[in-house]
């Protein structure tokens, strides 16, 4: 029969985990104490009435720290989670617009598309044909030329316009 391994702990490993026969050691004063047994190490963390951490387990011999582990991993936690408040998730806002579109429209359409780069999102702009339209393809593709110059400061192109079924799409994102 099988029988289940023990639950592997996320983090770094503490005190009796840590199973190499030497380590670099810091204090709890954040000073090099240097290549120490772990054994040592183990008996200095209790004497401070704090904990053996493993900080850097890719290094020969691994480094670790005197420290209070409980107070070490909500430190984490914390840059954990002011990390993921820092995040911009981009999202894909859409513009849609026709060939015999007015000046006026053109240029509300624009701010949009303008304020939506700035914040860092990509703009999907979608060229709608309808009826005869279809047949003045080059009208449409004029007008999402002028979007691409009119952004050219602060968008790129990521992809160029092209065709699917009745409309021409184009995708802009921010430089």
């Amino acid at each position: 029969m099988n029988t289940p391994s023990p639950p592997s702990r996320e983090g770094p490993r503490v005190n009796e985990e840590i199973n190499v026969p030497r380590v670099r050691l810091v204090d709890q004063n954040g000073t090099m104490v240097g290549v120490v047994p772990r054994n040592e190490a183990l008996v200095m963390a209790a004497q401070a009435g704090l904990d053996l951490v493993e900080v850097a387990s890719a290094a020969d011999p691994p480094v670790c720290k005197i420290l209070d582990y409980g107070k070490f991993k909500y430190e984490e936690q914390k840059k954990r989670n002011e990390a993921r408040k820092k995040q911009k998730v981009i999202e894909i806002k859409e513009i849609k617009l026709r060939p015999g579109i007015d000046e006026h429209d053109y240029e509300v359409k624009r701010r949009s598309m303008v304020k939506f780069v700035e914040e860092g999102d990509k703009v999907k702009v979608t060229m709608r044909f309808r009826g005869r339209e279809l047949a003045h393809q080059e009208i449409g593709m004029n007008v999402l030329m002028r979007v691409r110059d009119d952004l050219d400061e602060i968008a790129k192109i990521e992809q160029h316009p092209k065709m699917e079924g009745r409309q021409m799409i184009m995708v802009l994102t921010p430089r």
